[in-house]
């Protein structure tokens, strides 16, 4: 009879801990889903479908508008350094590479395209995503480095 009571008591201190623990490892989750870039410079390479590129510049336009316009420092530094670059002839399975040069990094900044666009157009989260969703085929490469010399100095 102890040892069915002890039991009980351990099982409702389980199931009363779990939920703690779990909104824990969900928060955490959120967290490791930041992109951020270690380094002063970073090159990352996406592939965009042929017939959609007008659509991820029309997603990169709002992008620039929401850095540009952010009430958040670390934001409007970002809309400094960052450019995109459409590659000029097709990859081999016919989709476009776009490059995003990033230069100088804002360390600890999120680079997420979509957290971006969401927080600053809430209200156009499903219609942007949808957008993007449809033009955005692949992340290519990145590369992220620190830059041991500067020709221009």
């Amino acid at each position: 009879m102890t040892m069915r009571r002890l039991s009980g008591v351990l099982l409702a201190g389980a199931l009363l801990l779990l939920p703690a623990f779990s909104q824990g490892g969900a928060a955490l989750a959120q967290e490791a889903q930041k992109l951020t870039f270690d380094g002063d410079i970073a090159l990352w390479t996406v592939a965009i479908r042929p017939d959609k590129t007008a659509d991820f510049e029309q997603i990169m336009a709002k992008l620039q508008q929401a850095l540009k316009t952010s009430s958040d420092p670390a934001r409007q530094q970002q809309a400094q350094g960052w450019k995109v670059m459409k590659m000029p002839t097709a990859l081999p399975d016919g989709n476009i590479a776009y490059v995003h040069i990033v230069n100088p990094v804002v360390r600890d900044a999120d680079y997420t395209i979509m957290q971006v666009l969401y927080d600053a157009f809430p209200e156009e989260r499903q219609a942007l995503y949808e957008m993007y969703r449809g033009a955005f085929a692949a992340n290519l490469s990145l590369a992220t480095g620190s830059v041991v010399v500067d020709m221009s100095k």
